[in-house]
């Protein structure tokens, strides 16, 4: 593994990037020519990157390079670990599929717009965002920051003729500046406990830092990186600026720019302040909920295509910092199981997200492009039409609702299930907690599906309400290839996801010092069982399971009674293929349970059968 080209193929993407940005300025006179070096550096710049991704979590140890600067504290240093691999794999995929959509995407522009000054910011936001992710110091980090928020203002308003375009232009920068104060603000504090501005200094000198210090400094970095994720209340911008950027910008700021909020977050408070206090993973928790639920109440009451989806970013993101909170009580309460489930939930759901919410805004695009309106309300009847963009579009919608059996679905159960455990994980109102988020994200859940149902409906099923949907035509087939690559990637993630499991190992390795990802044979990831984590001391340490499951013979008999009343209610005696399949899992639960002698007082150490909906029916 020591050999894989990691630093070769990084080194190619950035090389990539930087190449089609200083092509696209140059050659910005011959718009047809711009077109295709914009795209095709985009594209290699994206295939280059999603190698690296993927060598660099294969890897398993991390890398680091680095350029001195001339000055004391400062250094160009790069750092590939685990999490930084999984970021710019998402990095990857997106820009992969926008550039291909962009081929047919960008042709209207010829004649109409720069196309070279958009080359330019697109590649310069694909390179930022690399850096962000790949960022080794405060320094380099809070450059990539900045420069990534600069070029998706320019691109935000690359349609500045418009009077809405430019106000929402401008609340993006003031925003945007005003998260960066806030994260210069924090990392001044880290630097001065640490002496350097080296990200494994921060990790180092986190024991050092005092409760008020590290409270302080939790509170402008969630404050700092939530504006960028577009949380509630600081989601004032998101709404304004993604429907009057174009379509394939608005895929990558929803899909890869407001990550880099969650990426913040995920790699500051899990690896850089140390472990949190319970109150830092519960506020992480309610705003996660409140964001979620209010997300999607705003995205019913819109009639307007590509704001709806701008307001289901922020359902989402609510949705993706539920399983961070989550991981950040677990890891305090010590239930380092529960919080590598947890964390598993938020950034595979970070993926899933990435990729379903850029094929719908690429969806919206391709209608927006045909038709000339993004109102519903003047839409109809698009299926016969464009029925590749509406197949695409369901897929996306089917996703984003979290129906089974997409990707969505997968992340958003994982979810469920964190939450679930943490009731008898934990104590006092905190347990009260975790039902009630999770009661909150099935109430998300079913207002998604709804908004879907009306988006889809009113938009490709409904009769015709304009000239525009009357004369609607299907999308260029270089948009229809970028779409999908996405669909495919939803049906892949959902039908595949324990294939992909293993992959977390790495990351739950490196933020909690666990690897989960790994079980997925065993009946937790087979059968939606999960066994929580034993707080047992009578037990040897070697009798833990693959799961941290400490069991004797009478939690084993236990364990059996219980399956065997469940089994045996009168209602279930005509359906005796159900027993097969309860007795079926039960043995196959109790294979995992060591039989090592215990206090079979422990409760937690009975294994709780939490079977999924369709074997309790």
């Amino acid at each position: 593994m020591n050999t894989l080209p990691v630093g070769p193929a990084f080194a190619l993407s950035l090389a990539a990037y930087s190449t089609g940005a200083l092509a696209s300025l140059a050659i910005w006179r011959k718009p047809a020519l711009c077109r295709y070096i914009c795209c095709g550096s985009a594209l290699a710049g994206a295939s280059f990157g999603g190698l690296a991704a993927v060598l660099g979590i294969l890897q398993g140890a991390p890398l680091r390079w680095s350029i001195s600067s001339g000055i004391p504290l400062f250094a160009y240093s790069f750092d590939y670990d685990a999490l930084a691999g999984f970021f710019n794999l998402t990095l990857a995929i997106l820009a992969g599929a926008v550039s291909i959509y962009s081929f047919g995407y960008l042709k209207e522009f010829e004649g109409k717009r720069n196309i070279g000054f958009f080359g330019f910011l697109f590649h310069l936001l694909l390179l930022s965002l690399t850096i962000v992710f790949t960022a080794a110091n405060a320094f380099l980090f809070l450059i990539g920051w900045e420069v990534m928020a600069l070029a998706a203002y320019g691109l935000v308003t690359f349609y500045h003729e418009d009077r809405e375009t430019r106000r929402a232009g401008l609340l993006y920068i003031v925003m945007a500046h005003i998260d960066a104060g806030c994260l210069l603000l924090g990392f001044a504090l880290l630097m001065q406990v640490s002496g350097s501005a080296d990200f494994a200094s921060f990790r180092t000198a986190a024991g050092h830092l005092s409760s008020s210090q590290q409270a302080v400094a939790f509170v402008l970095f969630f404050v700092g990186f939530g504006i960028k994720a577009g949380v509630i209340p600081f989601h004032i911008w998101l709404p304004a600026a993604h429907p009057v950027a174009p379509s394939n910008i608005s895929s990558l700021l929803s899909g890869v720019v407001l990550k880099a909020g969650i990426y913040g977050m995920t790699r500051v408070f899990l690896d850089g302040l140390g472990v949190l206090p319970s109150w830092a993973g519960l506020l992480v928790l309610i705003v996660g909920v409140a964001s979620a639920v209010l997300g999607v109440l705003y995205a019913l009451m819109e009639h307007d295509l590509k704001r709806l989806l701008a307001y289901h970013s922020i359902e989402n993101i609510g949705i993706i910092l539920i399983g961070l909170g989550a991981a950040l009580v677990f890891r305090v309460a010590g239930h380092p199981q529960l919080a590598g489930l947890a964390l598993i939930a938020a950034l595979f759901h970070t993926l899933n997200h990435a990729i379903f919410k850029c094929l719908l805004f690429l969806g919206a695009g391709s209608v927006l492009h045909s038709t000339g309106t993004q109102n519903m309300e003047e839409l109809g009847g698009l299926i016969r039409p464009m029925p590749v963009t509406a197949f695409c579009f369901l897929i996306g919608a089917v996703a984003i609702s979290g129906l089974p059996p997409l990707n969505g679905f997968v992340s958003e159960w994982l979810t469920y299930q964190s939450l679930l455990a943490g009731f008898g994980a934990t104590g006092g109102l905190t347990r009260i907690l975790f039902p009630l988020a999770g009661s909150m994200l099935a109430l998300t859940g079913a207002l998604a599906a709804a908004c879907f149902v009306k988006a889809f409906a009113i938009t490709f099923l409904a009769l015709p309400r304009n000239a525009g949907s009357r004369s609607a035509h299907e999308a260029p087939r270089s948009m229809l290839v970028g779409m999908s690559w996405l669909a495919m990637a939803c049906v892949a993630l959902g039908l595949g996801a324990t294939w992909f499991l293993p992959a977390f190992d790495a990351l739950t390795e490196q933020l909690l010092g666990q690897r989960i990802g790994s079980n997925r044979r065993n009946t937790s990831w087979r059968y939606g069982i999960h066994l929580g984590d034993c707080n047992c001391t009578s037990a040897p340490a070697d009798s833990c399971s693959s799961l941290g499951v400490h069991c004797g013979e009478a939690v084993r008999e236990q364990a059996r009674t219980r399956v065997g009343l469940r089994l045996t209610r009168p209602h279930r005696r005509q359906r005796v293929h159900r027993h097969r399949i309860l007795k079926s899992i039960a043995d196959d639960l109790l294979r995992f349970v060591p039989a090592a002698s215990r206090d079979s007082n422990c409760l937690r150490c009975i294994p709780v059968l939490s079977e999924s909906d369709s074997f309790r029916e």
